[in-house]
């Protein structure tokens, strides 16, 4: 088992920035890749970031790159996604996840556990 706890949402003007982070515990945390998702109110779940279980490799969603940074602490068993430039489409609860050995990358369903999520308000 694998807990994740997800924090540093909030409400910011368009323009501003935000760090969020996702803390876990239980199991090995070093061993997965991870991701971040998100969903907004009626819409479908969004892939956004993933890092590798080394840090070494990352991925984006067309949408956030440029914008957002994933990143992680092995020694802190965090893993961070930094959020510049945000914008009212960015408006939705922030989700991490483990990553599934050899799933894929950019779908939901190659996510194991889960956090609660974080909720991230962009005024316009």
């Amino acid at each position: 088992q694998v807990q994740l706890v997800e924090s540093g949402g909030g409400l910011v003007q368009a323009g501003d920035s935000l760090r969020l982070s996702c803390a876990a515990s239980g199991r090995s945390f070093t061993v997965y890749a991870m991701g971040w998702f998100r969903q907004a109110p009626g819409k479908e779940r969004e892939f956004l970031a993933t890092i590798s279980w080394n840090g070494g490799v990352t991925h984006y969603t067309d949408s956030v790159k440029g914008r957002f940074t994933i990143s992680r602490d092995k020694a802190e068993s965090t893993v961070d996604l930094q959020m510049n430039n945000l914008n009212p489409e960015d408006t939705a609860i922030y989700y991490c996840a483990t990553r599934v050995v050899g799933s894929d990358w950019n779908q939901g369903y190659g996510y194991d556990y889960w956090g609660q999520g974080t909720q991230v308000t962009v005024s316009s």
